[in-house]
């Protein structure tokens, strides 16, 4: 569907062999990281090597280093970066160009709050010894990335990173008590740094830009102020119908929806394609989320089962603050669309959770069959 899409609009064959290109990239990265292992010896060197690497038994290696290397990014970003459209979270590397590492949190708090929880599970359960210090230490792994990216103004990244926590946090093995007591004291710290920030510093938390899209209730009466944006991907859900207007045909992404292939996407999709080609999407999510959940109640090892809990948060919350922000449901984010939204530090952060959730399943699968 892809190709059909792109080269359906393409007619410059250096623009068709750069979509060809990219597709048989694509092609040779899904073989790599979605081989089953019993087709793991009909790899070549390269992609044994790649397989070999994401053993998620090496992860506690790395976890720290990529835990400071994005924390490292975060701080530099929040003292240096510039503030485009209200926030603070776009980063400039050499060669690289332009990244988001707040994306990159999003897999790598996953990781670490997994290998926390399998390092303490049984301390955490045992109702004889104290656990304080080992709940500071998981509050702090999965806090510290939040509260950076709160200052940088980046709120739809700071909800969703923090609803993976939360999730994991409320499925972790500490003691239902103290998580209970653990999440009165958060809410008390969150209030009365709010009320510092606010009352005390003066200073204020939400741009004009940001505060006016909290008038997400009636979009169209606010179009020149804030509905912009979400008025017209009404008008091109409307226009789409059942059936669409056709690939290529559609109006709104001319200048009227900002953002068309990004986090606009699913509503030029439903203009051009329809609403049955929506139901198709739908089903195709509830199909990958449910593979991973049954996949977690599945997975030999308690890291992989938190890993696959976090990466399905992780799915579920970049649909929900989207397609609620393009229905009118919740205040309007930038946050990509799963699978759909064009993007690079987005495309790659899920790409890898989804590498990672395959590897957990090939582990599963060896373990199921007494494979050393």
């Amino acid at each position: 569907m892809i190709k059909i899409i792109c080269l359906g609009k393409l007619k410059e064959k250096y623009l068709v062999d750069l979509v060809n290109d990219y597709l048989k990239r694509i092609n040779k990265y899904h073989k790599i990281l979605l081989t089953e292992l019993k087709d793991e010896e009909s790899l070549d060197k390269e992609e044994k090597s790649i397989l070999k690497y994401i053993d998620t038994k090496d992860y506690k290696k790395w976890a720290i280093l990529a835990f400071l290397a994005i924390g490292g990014m975060l701080i530099y970003l929040s003292l240096t970066g510039d503030f485009k459209r209200g926030s603070q979270n776009w980063l400039v590397l050499p060669v690289i160009g332009s990244v988001q590492p707040s994306e990159f949190a999003k897999p790598v708090i996953i990781v670490c709050l997994a290998l926390l929880f399998e390092a303490f599970y049984y301390k955490l359960r045992d109702k004889k010894i104290n656990h304080y210090d080992m709940i500071a230490i998981i509050l702090a792994v999965g806090l510290v990335f939040p509260l950076i990216i709160f200052f940088q103004k980046d709120f739809g990244t700071m909800f969703i990173i923090l609803c993976i926590f939360g999730g994991m946090f409320l499925a972790s093995p500490i003691l239902r008590s103290e998580k209970f007591k653990t999440i009165l004291l958060l809410l008390g710290l969150g209030i009365c740094m709010l009320f510092i920030i606010v009352v005390v510093g003066k200073k204020d938390v939400l741009s004009l830009e940001q505060l006016d899209r909290f008038n997400f209730f009636n979009p169209c009466s606010n179009y020149e102020e804030g509905g912009y944006q979400t008025c017209n991907g009404f008008i091109a859900i409307n226009d789409g119908g059942l059936f669409g207007l056709g690939i290529g045909k559609s109006k709104q992404k001319y200048s009227y929806i900002p953002e068309p292939h990004t986090d606009s996407v699913f509503a030029i999709i439903t203009e051009e394609c329809g609403l049955l080609w929506d139901i198709v999407i739908f089903i195709l999510w509830i199909i990958v989320i449910k593979q991973i959940l049954n996949l977690a109640s599945k997975a030999n090892t308690i890291r992989g089962r938190y890993i696959c809990l976090g990466v399905a948060i992780y799915i579920f919350m970049h649909i929900f603050i989207n397609l609620g922000g393009l229905f009118g449901l919740i205040p309007l984010t930038g946050v990509p669309l799963p699978f759909l939204s064009y993007g690079g530090s987005f495309t790659l952060s899920l790409i890898v959770s989804l590498a990672v959730i395959q590897r957990i399943h090939i582990e599963t699968d060896k373990k199921v069959k007494g494979v050393k």
